[in-house]
C-alpha cells in the first residue's frame, strides 16, 4: 500500500488510478434509467389507487380544528352499535333504540332518575341520556366491592367507602327505560319481600320478575349468600328485610328479631348480625315491627346505622305509627314508605284492586311504591302487573330510584 493510498478518501482511489468500482462501458444504461422510471410512476399510479392517498405518500399539513366541549350525540343503532348522522337540532337526538337529551347534570338525574355518583361532587357538563331497549341486560356492581364493607362480628359490614361511595348507590340497579316511555313519565317501584326462606319459592320469583323489581331476603335461608348473588346476577338490587317487635303476635319473626326496648348496645350488635349475613344490598326493609317502628329511641339507634353506613331505608307501610320517614329525614338516612302493601293472604280480587290503587297514585303524584310478598300467587300478580307497565305509559324502576340518599363524607 503506497503513501498516496492512505491519503486517499475512504471507497475512492488515489488519483490518476482506475476505480475498481467503475461502471462497465457495455450495458445500456439510459434504457435501464428510462425504464426504473417507468416502473417508478407505475408504483406511484397503484399507491394512489390502493391507498387513495392522491399526494402520493408525500407529507402533507393537516388543519386540527378546536374540540367542541359541546357536543351533540350520535345516534346508536343496536345491535351494531355503529354511528349515524345527528339530529339537525343541536339540544336533541334520535336515534332507532329511543331519544337522547342533552341537559345539565342535575337535569338529566331529574328527568332519568339515574344517580350520578361523583367523587367529590360537582355537576358533569353536558350529560346525555341514552334510552335502550329492555332487552339489553343490565349488569349490577359486583358485590362485596372491598371500598365498602368493614369487618364485624358476624361477618362483613357495608359501608361508606373513604372515596365517598355508598352501598345505596354502588348496588342499585340502573334505570333503564325503553324507547316507548316518555322522560316525564309516572313511576312505580316494587318490592317483593321474603327471599331466601324458600330456594325454589326464590328461584321462582327471580325468573319470572322483571329485573327492575326490587327483592328483599330475610335473614335466616340457609343459602343466603348464593341465592342474593344469583338474584343480583339477574339484575335485581336488594334489600335486606329485618324481623322487628311488633305490638301483638310475633310469629314468623324468629330469635333474632330486633327488640323494641333493648339496650343502645345490645341493639347495635343484633342488627350488625343481620347486617352480616350477606353482602350487596342498597338497604333495609322491615318485617312486622309494629312497635319497634313506634319506637323514637329504637327507630334512632337503627337508623344512624343505616345513615352511617351509606344505606337508605324502607318502611313497609304497615305500620300507621311508624316514625321511619321523620327519624331517617333527622339523621340524614334515605327513606321512603310504601304506598301499598300485598299480602298472600288476600284474595286475587283484592290483589288486582290494590295493584290498580298503585298505579293510580303513580298517575296522580308521579311515583309510587309498592311491596308484595314473595308467595307464588303474589309473585305470580305482581309480575304480570309488571309486564304491562310499559304498554299504559308507566316506568317500572328500580326502588333506588325513588328513594334519595344524602350524601355523607365520613367512613367507617
Amino acid at each position: 500500500m503506497s503513501g498516496d493510498d492512505l491519503d486517499a478518501p475512504l471507497g475512492f482511489p488515489p488519483d490518476g488510478q482506475a476505480s475498481s468500482l467503475a461502471l462497465p462501458r457495455d450495458i445500456p444504461w439510459a434504457g435501464l434509467a428510462l425504464g426504473g422510471m417507468g416502473l417508478i410512476a407505475v408504483s406511484l399510479v397503484a399507491f394512489v389507487v390502493v391507498t387513495e392517498d392522491r399526494t402520493g405518500g408525500l407529507p402533507q399539513a393537516l388543519t386540527i380544528a378546536p374540540i367542541d366541549h359541546q357536543m351533540t350525540a350520535r345516534r346508536i343503532s343496536a345491535p351494531a352499535l355503529a354511528a349515524a348522522p345527528t339530529s339537525a337540532r343541536d339540544d336533541e337526538t334520535t336515534s332507532s333504540i329511543g331519544r337522547t337529551v342533552r341537559a345539565g347534570a342535575p337535569q338529566v338525574e331529574i328527568e332519568s332518575g339515574v344517580k350520578v355518583v361523583r367523587r367529590g361532587g360537582g355537576d358533569m357538563p353536558d350529560a346525555l341520556i341514552i334510552r335502550v331497549p329492555d332487552e339489553l341486560r343490565t349488569s349490577l356492581a359486583p358485590a362485596p366491592d372491598p371500598r365498602l364493607i368493614a369487618p364485624g362480628p358476624y361477618g362483613v359490614l357495608p359501608r361508606i367507602g373513604r372515596d365517598g361511595s355508598r352501598p345505596a348507590d354502588i348496588y342499585a340497579r340502573p334505570v333503564v327505560l325503553p324507547a316507548t316511555i316518555r322522560a316525564n313519565a309516572p313511576r312505580i317501584a316494587l318490592v317483593v319481600t321474603g327471599m331466601g326462606l324458600n330456594e325454589a319459592m326464590t328461584e321462582g320469583a327471580v325468573e319470572k320478575l322483571p329485573p327492575a323489581v326490587t327483592l328483599a331476603f330475610a335473614p335466616y335461608g340457609e343459602r343466603l349468600e348464593q341465592q342474593a348473588e344469583q338474584a343480583r346476577a339477574a339484575g335485581h338490587e336488594l334489600l335486606l328485610q329485618t324481623p322487628m317487635e311488633g305490638f301483638a303476635s310475633n310469629e314468623g319473626a324468629g330469635a333474632r328479631m330486633l327488640p323494641a326496648n333493648a339496650p343502645r348496645d345490645k341493639l347495635v350488635d343484633m342488627l350488625h348480625w343481620h347486617m352480616g349475613r350477606f353482602p350487596g344490598y342498597i338497604g333495609l326493609t322491615n318485617f312486622l315491627g309494629g312497635r319497634f317502628m313506634s319506637s323514637q329511641a329504637a327507630l334512632a339507634t337503627l337508623m344512624q346505622d343505616v345513615a352511617d353506613r351509606g344505606l337508605v331505608f324502607l318502611d313497609d307501610g304497615s305500620s300507621p305509627q311508624s316514625l321511619a320517614l321523620p327519624i331517617a329525614a333527622s339523621l340524614g338516612a334515605g327513606a321512603a314508605r310504601a304506598d301499598v302493601m300485598i299480602e298472600a293472604s288476600q284474595r286475587p280480587e283484592a290483589v288486582e284492586a290494590l295493584l290498580r290503587r298503585l298505579e293510580a297514585l303513580a298517575r296522580e303524584r308521579g311515583h309510587a311504591v309498592g311491596i308484595a310478598s314473595g308467595a307464588p300467587q303474589s309473585v305470580d300478580r305482581v309480575a304480570r302487573f309488571a309486564q304491562g307497565l310499559d304498554a299504559r305509559g308507566i316506568a317500572l324502576v328500580p326502588l333506588s330510584a325513588l328513594i334519595a340518599a344524602p350524601a355523607r363524607t365520613s367512613a367507617r
